[in-house]
């Protein structure tokens, strides 16, 4: 028979800890797209172009619909933003919420955008480009 694991209550107040951390970094960084979310969508936008990633005829166009998702995120509730970034969530070890969304938008709805050519490079690389970006604005 299987031994049923019971944390004690020292354990059970670290993973507590661990997860309101989680939680609380979720929330500031949501804040803060929702601050100012165009101070966000023009250094991402111009940084996928730049490292050939996305193919556009219209940065402009790029730039705009980042934001509108952007936009869309800071006022989504939480079963929203989960389901949006579920198929990636396994894409990196730790990741950071905002560059998680955008590297699904840009996979998922970008692609069909009538100024996009075509989008490059694997989710991997996509997500590392966005999280430059997004962690450099966050600190």
């Amino acid at each position: 028979m299987g031994k049923v694991f019971r944390p004690s209550n020292r354990e059970s107040s670290i993973l507590s800890r661990i997860e309101s951390g989680k939680e609380q970094a979720r929330r500031i960084a949501i804040s803060t797209v929702r601050e100012d979310p165009a101070r966000f969508a023009g250094p991402i936008a111009m940084k996928l172009v730049e490292a050939h990633l996305v193919e556009t005829t219209s940065k402009n166009a790029l730039e705009e619909q980042i934001l509108n998702s952007l936009e869309t995120l800071s006022h989504a509730d939480e079963f929203d933003i989960d389901y949006q970034v579920a198929p990636y969530r396994n894409l990196v070890q730790h990741p950071n919420i905002i560059s998680l969304y955008l590297t699904a938008f840009v996979i998922e709805k970008l692609i069909n955008h009538k100024s996009v050519v075509d989008i490059f490079g694997s989710d991997t690389d996509i997500y590392s480009c966005i999280h430059r970006q997004v962690s450099k604005l966050l600190e």
